[in-house]
Parts: structure tokens; C-alpha cells; sequence
């Protein structure tokens, strides 16, 4: 009888175990396809994070090499990046949050432009 509590007690706490760690996973970590929203027209790039435990992020955002934290839900990078297009070199700046539909949304700024964006991640 003892060992059959035993068993149920470790079923009930793995089965409770279970949403924690879905939850931290939900974080920012991993591949993203951003659509940003542009004077020109949307622009789209393909992103990689990695968030450490103190919230530092790196990966790349594009080729580009980010820099950043992910902190209470909220992504925060700036990075210098070349744009390809007009050549220029300027600081990136996006801070966005991961909303209901587990896309990525939020805001961007690059030289004299800046807008809106939507990341989502990529279909398997």
C-alpha cells in the first residue's frame, strides 16, 4: 500500500512539474522569423537567442551578432548592424514582448526609421 502512494505521490508532482517547465521554456530562447514594418515595406530576418540566467541574450539577428537582455517578460537589444540596402552602419534597437498568441511583438529603430514588428517562430 505504501509503495503504491509513493507512486502516486510521483505521478501528482510530475504531472504538476510538467506545466513549470513548459513555462520556462516559453522564454525567448531559440529561432524567430521577424516581419518588420518599414517605410519600404515589410522586411523580413531570421533571428537566434540564447538567454542566459542573469538575461543577458546574444545570438544573431540575421549575421549580426545581438546584444541584449530578456527581463519580466520584456526583450530589450541593441546591437550595431549594417544595413544591406543602404550600406549605412547605425545601432538596431527592438524591444518587444511575447503576447497571447506566443508571437513576438513590439518596436524597432534603426538610424532615422523606425516601426513596428511581429516575430513568430518558424514552422518545423
Amino acid at each position: 500500500m505504501k509503495k503504491l502512494l509513493v507512486i502516486a505521490v510521483a505521478m501528482v508532482f510530475m504531472v504538476m512539474a510538467r506545466p513549470v517547465a513548459h513555462a520556462q521554456d516559453a522564454g525567448i530562447n531559440g529561432k524567430w522569423h521577424f516581419v518588420l514594418d518599414t517605410p519600404g515595406g515589410d522586411r523580413e530576418m531570421d533571428a537566434e537567442f540564447s538567454v542566459d540566467a542573469d538575461g543577458k541574450v546574444t545570438g544573431k539577428f540575421g549575421a549580426t551578432d545581438v546584444a541584449g537582455t530578456y527581463k519580466d517578460g520584456q526583450l530589450n537589444l541593441e546591437f550595431s548592424m549594417t544595413s544591406d540596402e543602404t550600406g549605412e552602419t547605425a545601432p538596431l534597437k527592438i524591444a518587444g514582448k511575447i503576447d497571447d498568441t506566443a508571437a513576438m511583438t513590439g518596436t524597432w529603430e534603426f538610424s532615422s526609421y523606425d516601426g513596428t514588428f511581429k516575430a513568430t517562430r518558424p514552422k518545423a
